[in-house]
């Protein structure tokens, strides 16, 4: 063994997560090792070739507004984009856009390798080191030590990864790639605690195979607004994806051949993710369900490969082609990859603080699947959580913790490392309390700041969010100064667009809340400033949900007094009195910051919680007392 190099942060897998953290360390100014299995795997897709989607999509945004790079990748490989859900409320409008898998990963691939601080090595990582308590550096199999001062873990699916096909079971990581094998014997001897999750992937099919007239085509938006807000074009849909759906003798066949599924014969024994199962788990789960929605979608414009969405299966390859052959659209289909499923080890992730950070070992930081998630855009939020977070313990600086109020990535760090998860996390809307105030639309509004001061936020970058601010604040102040009278000239104004004439004096703030107007309506009618797209969207959404964006910020300042309250990071539960048995060991184990973190803990009821402030309060006073005292004295 040698030393081939120092470093202050080395990453440890270069998927999703990991790329994030790379470049977000470098970016900062720390010199940074991404260690990859593969350089040619360097942001892979090994499953669905898309980001965005609901919630997903919101992620993807705040990582863009953070500094973070996969907003920009993406829309430089999207062949296809959509807005979903325009038929609900702007909480849950979420971008989605169709990936060239391999363009992405390329661009990505580029963008890290001309980083600054930056160094990309293919290198398969065997043991982490520690000493009294602190992370010192890492071992290669091939015997090189990289010393450091901070790593973080990125492994995705390749810890102990095991694909299985029917009865086929072999050690691999995505696509048949090399598992890191060895690493979990490591992370066992430094006492962390893994779980065996389990994800899987559905066929791909040849698309000159596939009879498109027997399904239903699924364009995307003839332009369709970026994730980046450093993309100046609108992203233009130059491939459609098409829906089919299963039927019944789609379930016959994979009914008669359930004793062969790896989930059901016992071969499978990690959890797999609820929210996106398997195509024989459905039919199981839902028998009384005559079909499933499906989605066949191109992987990229320089590949016949096409993914079929919503058929994630590990039944053995003569069964896939069975049963893909009584799909719509699919008779005729060649696949030229069988869908497989994976098993993989990962973090309890109630190991870890609010930084990412192992409680047990300085400087030892995880994120993406490795922390029990699911999802690319899961991956990279949290990537880039744990690279500012790493770069700052380097350097001592203040660490990047964000509240559930704040962000998405707030509500997801916040649910892995008080809650934990039983199975692969996703990241849905309904997990945020907070959705209407949480919108994809004012990401960079809400995140900006925090981006800039940790270093991740250009010049440029910050240029472009002062100025739509600016703009923002200057129309509101417009708008609620002009006061609108009920004279002839403004009555006529009205009618000639067939609105309803005013009969007392109203503020253009106001006047926009009718469900008839907008800001370039009111702009064109009263001669007002022209502003952004982006700038007259939020005047809109923040005029016509007023009301309700009042409630939230007021049930924010209700939680934040709680979260206000921080609890002794070495606190003794079992010493406070009538705290329940369950509570107590919770508590211990997770080791809130606050009592607002540990309202939230599974097993902790409210009476815990009023427990826990009486005590803060006894605390408080008892110290008071003993200062008065020793002032006195």
């Amino acid at each position: 063994m040698f030393v081939a190099g120092e470093y202050d942060v080395i990453v440890i897998g270069a998927g999703h997560a990991g790329v994030e953290a790379g470049l977000a360390s470098a970016r900062i100014g720390r010199k940074t090792l991404l260690a990859t299995l593969s350089m040619d795997n360097i942001a892979l897709m090994p499953c669905n070739p898309s980001i965005g989607g609901p919630a997903k999509g919101h992620l993807v945004r705040e990582v863009d507004a953070l500094g973070g790079e996969m907003g920009i990748s993406i829309d430089k490989a999207a062949i296809q984009s959509r807005l979903l859900n325009t038929g609900k409320g702007p909480a849950v409008h979420a971008l989605r856009a169709q990936a060239d898998k391999k363009l992405y990963q390329f661009t990505m691939k580029e963008t890290c390798e001309k980083q600054e601080n930056l160094d990309v090595k293919q290198l398969l990582i065997e043991d982490i080191q520690v000493e009294n308590g602190e992370v010192c550096g890492v071992v290669a199999e091939t015997g090189e030590i990289y010393r450091c001062r901070a790593v973080i873990l990125a492994t995705g699916t390749y810890l102990r990864g095991r694909i299985i096909i029917g009865e086929t079971v072999y050690d691999a990581g995505p696509n048949g790639q090399r598992a890191a094998m060895r690493l979990t014997d490591s992370l066992k001897r430094l006492g962390i605690r893994l779980m065996r999750f389990k994800t899987g992937t559905p066929a791909r099919v040849d698309a000159r195979s596939l009879d498109y007239d027997e399904m239903e085509i699924q364009p995307g938006d003839d332009e369709a607004a970026a994730f980046s807000s450093m993309t100046d074009e609108p992203t233009r849909s130059v491939a459609p994806c098409w829906l089919t759906y299963t039927n019944e003798e789609t379930h016959r066949i994979i009914r008669e051949n359930i004793h062969r599924a790896p989930m059901a014969n016992g071969v499978i024994k990690g959890v797999g993710p609820r929210y996106c199962p398997s195509i024989e788990t459905k039919i199981v789960r839902f028998p009384d369900k005559e079909r499933h929605q499906l989605f066949i979608e191109p992987e990229g414009i320089h590949t016949q490969e096409m993914y079929v969405q919503g058929m994630s299966t590990s039944l053995p390859v003569d069964v896939q082609i069975d049963f893909l052959h009584t799909i719509p659209g699919l008779r005729h289909a060649r696949v030229m990859r069988a869908g497989y499923a994976i098993e993989y080890d990962c973090l309890d992730p109630t190991q870890l603080m609010p930084t990412l950070e192992l409680k047990a070992i300085r400087g030892f930081f995880s994120a993406g699947q490795s922390n029990g998630t699911s999802g690319y855009e899961e991956a990279a939020a949290q990537g880039l959580v744990a690279g500012v977070n790493a770069a700052m313990y380097v350097a001592g600086g203040e660490p990047l913790v964000l509240k559930r109020s704040e962000a998405y990535i707030g509500v997801l760090i916040d649910d892995l490392v008080t809650k934990g998860t039983q199975e692969p996390y996703r990241m849905m809307t309904s997990r945020a309390e907070y959705r209407l105030i949480l919108r994809q639309d004012n990401a960079d509004l809400r995140l900006t700041e925090y981006g800039r001061r940790v270093g991740l936020v250009s010049d440029a970058r910050y240029d472009r969010y002062k100025k739509k601010k600016e703009e923002i604040e200057t129309a509101f102040k417009l708008l609620q100064e002009t006061i609108l009278t009920p004279s002839r000239e403004t009555n006529d104004k009205l009618a000639a667009e067939k609105l309803t004439e005013i009969r007392t004096s109203i503020s253009l703030f106001d006047f926009l809340r009718r469900p008839d107007v907008n800001y370039r309506k009111v702009r064109d009618m009263f001669n007002l400033p022209r502003i952004s797209d982006e700038a007259e969207k939020q005047v809109d959404i923040t005029v016509n949900y007023e009301g309700y964006i009042r409630r939230q910020q007021d049930q924010i300042a209700r939680m934040e007094r709680l979260e206000t309250k921080l609890l002794p990071p070495d606190m003794d539960y079992a010493s406070v009195p009538s705290l329940r048995e369950e509570a107590r060991e919770k508590l211990a184990a997770v080791r809130p910051r606050s009592v607002g973190q540990a309202g939230r803990i599974s097993g902790v009821s409210p009476a815990d919680v009023s427990v826990l402030l009486v005590w803060l309060e006894k605390e408080r006073r008892a110290k008071t007392a003993e200062e008065d005292h020793h002032g006195i004295s």
